[in-house]
């Protein structure tokens, strides 16, 4: 059976260095005698952003079939409130979980809490809990040195920089950097039509920030000014320095939300939140510049209706890019050409409600998608050679998922 935490209850819960698991969960959790995928799942709980609680309980930790895409429970840590975002750092050794709250301190900031992963059985064990540097962080990664975790508080409109000590453990922020700008209109001219879903552009929202694959350079996607912020890293003191152009603006209105680069970094895919559009853009590895080549609908022509685009996430070759469209719910699938433009191969129904984060497993064979108003986790086999995605028929009922990260055990 799981354990349910009080709000009092979960205060205490955060302190302690043993996370609580469900009872059931602990006898599952034996090792195998050969590698097993082990899928964790993050979302909003009753302990959430303000007006954003959900029915998740906290980690879920499932053990994916490799033939089917199929999810087994395993186990389910519940000291953590609304881990609406995860990363695993590169040696799997590490997981890193914010909690979108504005409540874990004095200042309203959210917080991230560190766990030491398990690579036989996937059990977790919580190192710490840091400050994010803002109230309700919305994303969060790993910088491509290893030596720092990023978050973007999305009610803070900051960026927070977080040192990774040796034994995994997060210190308080070394930079807290908050965006400024003029007052941007709540809808983009270029919407779908008959697109009444608006985006907060009444302040600042860091949506997304990650390195590029080089680690040179740190990216933020801001909602609310509709820009996407370029940086350099100090790896010695932590701090962002802003780049020789610091911002491209992007659409009025668009709300950037999320981006993908290419294996090279020479190619940015920045997904407009408001307007459904990915907007195809060369990526300078030395300078940093953005440079704009291509704006593409998410949505195909004979779409009508509300539509927020949340999730894009590139194929392990490279070959197909995709997005979550919610309200829309459909999956849209696009062909990369040789010069990193795009072709929609084709819109999907994605067989839920209000789609958000989506991954790949391990093998590249099937991708998830998180339906946080489904209360379900569905997958899609994916074609490697066309980018066609086939529906498993696979749900796992999830409260309220929004994120994924995956391992195999060792």
């Amino acid at each position: 059976m799981s354990t349910t935490l009080s709000r009092r209850t979960f205060a205490t819960a955060l302190a302690a260095s043993v996370p609580i698991l469900s009872r059931r969960a602990v006898a599952q959790t034996a090792p195998g005698n050969k590698p097993r995928t082990i899928c964790y799942i993050g979302g909003y709980t009753q302990h959430g952003p303000p007006g954003g609680a959900g029915n998740g309980q906290g980690i879920s930790v499932f053990e994916m079939n490799p033939d089917t895409s199929s999810l087994s429970p395993l186990m389910t840590y519940v000291d953590i409130a609304s881990p609406s975002f995860m990363a695993m750092s590169g040696d799997f050794r590490h997981l890193y979980a914010l909690s979108e709250i504005d409540d874990f301190n004095a200042n309203k900031e959210g917080c991230v809490t560190a766990f030491s992963v398990n690579r036989s059985s996937g059990e977790l064990t919580k190192l710490n809990v840091m400050r994010s540097g803002g109230a309700v962080p919305a994303h969060l990664s790993i910088h491509a040195s290893g030596k720092y975790v990023l978050v973007a508080n999305y009610m803070g409109g900051t960026v927070g920089v977080l040192p990774i000590h040796p034994d995994g453990s997060l210190g308080d922020p070394t930079d807290v950097v908050h965006n400024t700008g003029p007052r941007m209109p709540d809808r983009a001219a270029d919407n779908p039509p008959g697109n009444f879903a608006i985006s907060d552009h009444s302040m600042a929202h860091v949506h997304m920030v990650a390195s590029d694959p080089s680690g040179r350079y740190v990216l933020a996607c801001d909602a609310g000014l509709d820009r996407v912020y370029v940086w350099t890293l100090d790896l010695h003191t932590g701090r962002l320095v802003p780049a020789k152009t610091p911002f491209i603006a992007m659409t009025p209105g668009s709300a950037p939300r999320h981006f993908s680069f290419n294996e090279k970094g020479t190619m940015i895919y920045i997904l407009g939140e408001q307007d459904s559009k990915v907007v195809a853009a060369t990526f300078n590895p030395q300078t940093g510049e953005i440079v704009p080549q291509q704006t593409v609908s998410t949505v195909t022509p004979h779409f009508r209706g509300s539509t927020l685009a949340a999730g894009i996430l590139l194929s392990p070759n490279g070959k197909y890019l995709y997005v979550s469209n919610r309200l829309g719910d459909s999956l849209a699938s696009f062909h990369v050409n040789d010069d990193g433009t795009l072709n929609l191969v084709e819109e999907i129904w994605m067989h839920a409600d209000y789609g958000r984060a989506m991954m790949f497993d391990p093998s590249g064979t099937f991708l998830f998608c998180a339906n946080q108003r489904s209360d379900s986790v569905t997958s899609f086999k994916a074609n490697a050679q066309t980018g066609v995605l086939d529906f498993t028929w696979n749900f796992t009922p999830v409260g309220s998922p929004t994120t994924f990260a995956f391992m195999n055990t060792i």
